[in-house]
Parts: structure tokens; sequence; C-alpha cells
């Protein structure tokens, strides 16, 4: 075994620096050298270190083990142990196991249409892109849910460690069911630096870490030691024993009823950061120190002291007795390896899963919402949702396939009918007066949004379903994960072999627009602008107006592969507008004209005067509204009203696939006319879209500007000069030609804006006009409100 770490190492620091010369069959010389250096050296042995040892356990027990490198920046050690197992040449057959194969590993790395230079999408067997740090175990946590047979073993880095994200990870055994989940072994890898200082963990004693991860429900031992000869029996009886109580503390709960938390093993290893390599550089200590974190002599092309030292560094390793002339891992070393899909490299899991069936969806017609006169009824818009997931849970339960992640929301956001056939999960006991609690619960709450998806994400990569509903302000918590979601799709799709896999759905509720006991920090629909700025290839952003359109967006989303979809709705309750079947269409269509709601119908062959378009349920009903002001009050102003539920319509094709043709454009929007759009976030994001367009100058947008607090529902509208008052208003500034009632209208809305301020302020409510309005068609009403 330390034989085969050594060729693990040997393939690690040839990975870092040589272009040529592989195994030194011949004097290492500068021209061998890659003209840049880039890589991390630093945590290198300790992973391979745990890979050779993971693979003596999985052949000595057969155990289905997935491997998560939480220092991703170790790419070269991971990439070194696919190699030497086999599964690398498999999926990457031009590197194969030979010279040239070997020679194109070692190139490839870091260069330039080569491989970067840390585990991600491209690794076999991984599901955890190791650029940005702290989500190593939360993804791990989710990999073993509904997963039984599987462990995960979470390689922590100790700068990791002092991530937000993985200190909160630790909490997994609150969640992880042994009776129906695997098992995650994280192994705490102190070396005791980062880049240029020490780690808080890597300074503190066995017993304070000890403590630490026994505060969470691990039960830790600890493996430390700079001698090889030491350290090997030292680690393989860690793992042996770990592996013996998950198997224990897994049986013992199938055979009864599992309801507190197990005592999960987990491995604190303490070896040297850079262990193996050069002790002294240039008389300054190397080995053991922070200067061993990425490229430990990084003059070797320039100064021969320094390229005879690399060359020592290498032939220390003994490189002629690891591998055959022919550039393969000698046979009673290649034999240490598990075979088939026991290798790590190879496991299922790590490629969206084996044979997992598609997920069960009764017909949207068992929970649509019965609309009749569009806007004259309301309806919390995500209680349908709710229904319809709960149904999803009954259909799943003999071959449990989806889970419902959110931060102590689930009945806030009126998702609460899924308590009906399942709990929330928590292993403990349960006490009088707890809710729908249960250690076998299916829906997983917790309050930190970076564990709600980091779990889930880890669930979606290894095969599963899933949606993550959050309050709209706070899904910035866990923004970055989103962009590494995202990043980490667009390349996976770029690999014939990797599968597709179920999209990361994330829906956004409690909006900036309806804060009705919430203050300014409530408010913030920033995630949006974050996801519009991925890549197009990837990424869908979904405003559905009403429960009907929801529906139907989340039958799409929850069905489809290899997308985030960002879904936009409030769970308050709203006006209701189109019937399933419109409901669908539109959906289908993305953006459509709401003949309803404007007055082209009569007997206009012209283009309309003006266009009102709106995006979100808070818009859609502020729009309507002005709709209604200017068709009761102008009757010969042309009005055309467009609601856009799928973002992603707006920009033109070649940016977006999703967007339309600039003739289809057109037919919504016309071809000059001004627009006046009503925005459900900032309107710079709106404004984004529409770049590429054909003037896009003659779209003026209303969104959330950063303004309000607690106040009134019609206030925050207001507030942000968003109001149906405040549109009609824009609609009668950019209108060409004279019109009758015009001016009237215009003072109507200044008055009513006046009258708004001063009746909050009194009575604390909106007024009545706004409070009880509904949409009704402008010619069937008297008076206007």
């Amino acid at each position: 075994m330390n034989r085969y770490w050594d060729a693990a190492n040997y393939l690690t620091v040839a990975q870092i620096y040589l272009q040529e010369n592989a195994l030194l069959t011949s004097p290492l010389t500068a021209e061998h050298i890659k003209p840049r250096l880039l890589g991390h050296w630093g945590t290198s042995p300790g992973l391979s270190l745990i890979y050779v040892h993971l693979n003596r356990l999985i052949r000595n027990t057969g155990a289905r083990v997935l491997f998560v490198a939480g220092p991703g920046h170790g790419g070269p050690a991971v990439i070194a142990n696919l190699y030497l197992e086999g599964s690398y040449s498999e999926i990457y057959p031009r590197v194969s196991q030979d010279p040239k194969g070997l020679l194109r590993l070692i190139r490839q790395f870091s260069t330039p249409g080569g491989i970067p230079s840390h585990v991600g999408p491209p690794t076999p067997g991984s599901i955890h892109e190791g650029g940005e740090l702290g989500y190593s175990l939360a993804h791990a946590t989710g990999a073993v849910m509904d997963n039984p047979e599987l462990i995960v073993a979470c390689v922590i880095g100790d700068g990791e460690a002092e991530t937000g994200p993985l200190e909160g990870a630790w909490k997994a055994p609150a969640f992880i069911n042994p009776r129906r989940d695997g098992a995650v072994l994280p192994i705490l890898h102190l070396n005791g630096y980062k880049i240029s200082g020490p780690t808080v963990l890597g300074r503190q004693s066995d017993e304070q870490v000890m403590a630490l991860l026994r505060a969470h429900g691990w039960d830790p031992v600890v493996v430390s030691g700079s001698d090889p000869a030491l350290v090997h029996p030292m680690l393989a009886q860690a793992l042996d024993s770990a592996h013996a109580r998950i198997l224990q503390i897994q049986e013992q709960a199938r055979h009864t009823s599992a309801s507190t938390p197990a005592p999960w093993p987990a491995i604190i290893l303490r070896t040297p950061k850079g262990w193996t390599g050069p002790d002294f550089v240039d008389g300054v200590a190397m080995e053991g120190t922070f200067r061993s974190h990425q490229v430990p002599l990084a003059g070797v092309r320039e100064n021969p002291a320094h390229l005879a030292q690399l060359e020592a560094w290498l032939r220390s390793y003994k490189p002629e007795t690891l591998f055959d002339p022919q550039g393969r891992l000698v046979p009673d070393l290649a034999a240490l390896a598990p075979d088939a899909d026991l290798r790590m490299g190879a496991n299922p899991w790590a490629n969206g899963g084996s044979d997992v069936a598609p997920l069960p969806m009764r017909p949207l017609e068992n929970y649509a919402v019965e609309v009749g006169t569009p806007g004259s009824m309301k309806h919390e818009t995500t209680k349908p949702l709710g229904e319809m997931l709960r149904d999803v849970y009954t259909d799943t339960a003999h071959d449990p396939r989806f889970r419902l992640f959110s931060p102590d929301e689930t009945n806030s956001n009126r998702l609460g009918a899924v308590f009906e056939v399942t709990d929330r999960c928590l292993m403990g006991p349960v006490r009088d007066g707890d809710d729908r609690l249960s250690p076998n619960g299916r829906v997983m709450e917790v309050l930190s949004e970076h564990l709600c998806q980091g779990w889930l994400e880890g669930y979606v990569l290894s095969g599963r379903y899933g949606l993550f509903a959050t309050y709209e302000a706070f899904a910035m918590v866990s923004a970055s994960m989103t962009i590494q979601h995202a990043k980490w799709l667009q390349h996976a799709r770029e690999l014939p072999w990797r599968q597709p896999v179920p999209s990361l759905n994330i829906m956004l509720t409690s909006t900036c627009w309806r804060n009705d006991h919430n203050g300014f920090s409530h408010q913030g629909p920033g995630l949006i602008d974050t996801v519009l700025s991925l890549s197009g290839s990837v990424i869908r952003v979904y405003l559905p107006p009403d429960s009907n359109t929801l529906l139907a967006v989340a039958e799409h989303v929850l069905l489809s592969k290899d997308y985030v979809n960002l879904v936009v709705v409030d769970k308050q309750a709203h006006p209701q507008y189109l019937n399933l079947e419109d409901a669908r269409r539109h959906a289908a269509a993305g953006a459509s004209i709401w003949h309803w709601a404007g007055n082209e119908s009569q007997a206009r062959e012209t283009e309309p005067d003006i266009v009102l378009a709106c995006a979100g349920d808070v818009p859609t009903e502020e729009t309507l509204a002005a709709a209604w002001l200017l068709q009761h009050h102008v009757p010969q102003l042309g009005v055309r009203v467009i609601n856009v539920m799928d973002a992603l319509v707006l920009p033109p094709p070649d940016v977006h696939p999703h967007g339309l043709s600039e003739p289809d454009f057109e037919k919504l929007f016309t071809t000059n006319g001004e627009v006046i759009v009503a925005w459900h976030g900032y309107a710079r994001a709106f404004h984004q879209l529409l770049h590429g367009r054909v003037n896009p100058g003659r779209f003026h947008v209303r969104g959330y500007s950063e303004q309000g607090s607690t106040t009134t529902p019609f206030d925050m509208v207001v507030l942000n000069k968003m109001s149906r008052y405040h549109l009609a208003l824009e609609a009668l500034h950019r209108v060409s030609g004279h019109f009758d009632g015009a001016r009237e209208l215009a003072d109507h809305c200044r008055i009513m804006l006046a009258d708004h301020e001063t009746y909050i302020r009194q009575h604390l409510e909106d007024m009545p006009e706004v409070r009880e309005w509904v949409w009704t068609p402008p010619t069937e009403i008297g008076d206007a409100p």
C-alpha cells in the first residue's frame, strides 16, 4: 500500500511539473518542465493516502463508496488515483495506460485544452466541484439520503472547515436516518495550514476538535503522524472500525426503529502538509508548512539546483519499481484497486445514479384552481403546489426519490399539504406539542439556506429529484452555490459520458412585494439578477402569475434535467387569471398577449397606442389595474397587455435558446411602440434581458428599487413607483397624440396617490378602492375607483 501511495504521489508531482519524460527514463532537463507550473501539492499526499486506504476497505468488504474531495485543488491526486485504478482511461481512452497515455495524463493537467487543477465535472466519480470551499459535507449528506447502501467518504480540509457552510454541515447526524439512508464518513484532514497561514482547527488540540465533532453527534477517532510506517496501520484500523460501526448502526436501525441520532464515526487525520515533498527549499522549511501549499519548487526551469531537487524528489518514489516499461502499474500494485463499479471513479451514483426511475406526476387537473372571470377571485398561489407535492411523496413512498428542502418555512410557504403524508425529519425524541416531526419524515427543514441547497445538490447530482423553497431575499445566502452548480451543469453538458441529472429547482416565495409583517431586510430580488448572468444553456427563470401557471411550471421543472430552474412566486392570496388549459398554453409560450385585458378586439387593425407588459404576480395585478384605468378613462386609447412568465423569452435567440425570434418578439411588443413594464425584480435585470433587441430604449421598466419596509401591500408598489397609478401616468406620458380623458385620468392618479398616503397612516391599511379592487371588463363598469 505504501508503494501504491508512492505511485499516486509520483503521478501527482509529474502532473504539476512535467510535460515530457513522464517516467524519468532519462535525466531530467529544463525542457521536460512545463512553462507554467500550476496546481496544489500540499493537500495531495493526504488525499492519496485516504484514497489508497479506501480502496483496501472496498476490496475487503465490497462497500459501495463515493469519494468527495473537499480540498478540491488536490485535483492531481484524485486524477492520479483514478488513472491507477483504470477508471480514468475507460472514460478517456486517449489517456491510456501506456507511455502515450501517461504522457497525455501529465500534459493535460492545468494546460490549454486540458483539465482544471481541481476536482470537477471532468473528474470521474465526482459529484462535487472543488473550486469554492465549504459544500463538501452538505453534498455528501444529500447524496446518502434515500440511498441506503451508499457510503460517502468526505474529505474535509482544515481550511474548508473554517467556512460557514461547512461549519453548519456538521449537523448531519440529526438528519441522517440509518434505517433508510446511507452513511457519511467525514475525514477531517488537518495538515495545519491554508495558503499562507495556519488553520484554526489545525492549531487546536485533538481533544478540542473531537469535542466539536462530538457536540454535533459524531464519534471521532484521531489518526496522527508523519511516519508512513505508523500512519498506514492506524488509518487502516480506523477505517475498518468506522465501516464496522456504520454496518452495526444500520443493521440495528433496520431491524428496530431508529429514533435518536446515531453516533456516526468520523476520522480526524493529522499529517504534514506537503508530506513526502521537499523538506527545505533554499534553506527555508517547506514540508509541514504553508509554503508547500501549491508548487514547492517554482523555479526549476531557470534554477539548476531546483531542477536537481525536483529530480531527486521524483526519484525518491522509485518509479522504476512502480511502473513497467509500458507505463502500466506493476501487477502486484494494480491488484490493490477494486474491480468494476466498486472503483470509486466508476461509482454509478457519481453519474446520475443507477436506473433511477422517473418522477411520477398525477394529472394537474387534480390540483387546478377553477377560474371564472379572470382576476375576479383570489387564492393562495402556492397552496395547490403543496397538494401536488403531497401526491409526489405518496407515489414515491415505495421507492423514495423526492424530497422538499426548506429553512423552517414549509407551512409559511403554503406547502403544508405535504404533511398529510410525511413529516419533518429530525433524529431525536418527539415531544408533546411537536408538529409533524419524526425520524422518518422526508421534509428537510433546517434554518440554513446553505444546508438546504447543498443537501438538494447532493441529492439531485446522485440522480434524485427535489425542490428548495425559501424566502426570496435570503436565497442570496446561497447564491454562490447556485453559481457553482450552474457552472457544474454547463461543463457536464459538454461531457458525453455524464448522464443528465434532475434539475436544481429553487422556488422563491415571501417576495419583496409582500412582506406584510417583515421589514426592509426581507426584500431583495437579487437572485434573479445572479441567475440571469449565468450561461443560458443551463438556467431558466419563471414568474408564474397565478396557481395554474405555477402548476404547469412545477410539472415542467421537476421533470427536467440539467438545469437550474428559478421559480419566483408569492405565497399570499393573489388574483387568479387563467384556467389550466390556458395556463399550460401560456407556460409553453413563455409570454402571451392577454386579449381579455386589453381593448384591441374593438375593431382595431393598427398596432396599439401603448403596450403594458408585466412579469410576476404583484406586477401583473398592478398592470391589469392600470390597463383598466386607461381603458375606462381614455376609451379611445388602444391598450395591449402582455404577461411574461418565462423571463428568458426576452433575449434574442442567439443569447438564450428560449429567446423569441425577432418577428415573434415584434408580434408581441410591436415594432416601434412604447412599452411600459412592471417587473418583479430590479429594473436593470429586465434591461439586461433586452440587450441585443432592436430599439430596447422603448421599454420603460418599473421594478423594485430598494424602497419600503413593514407597510401595506399597496404601499410597497407605491414606494417603488410601480403602482397602477404610476403605470397609468407613465403610459399617458409615453403615448403620442391627444386622447380625450387623458388629463382627467392623470389628475385622478395623482389624487389617489396623495389620498393613499394619508389613508394608510390614519387607518393602517390600504384604501377600499385598492383593497377591494378586482378585474372586470372596463366597459361593464360605471364610475371608476
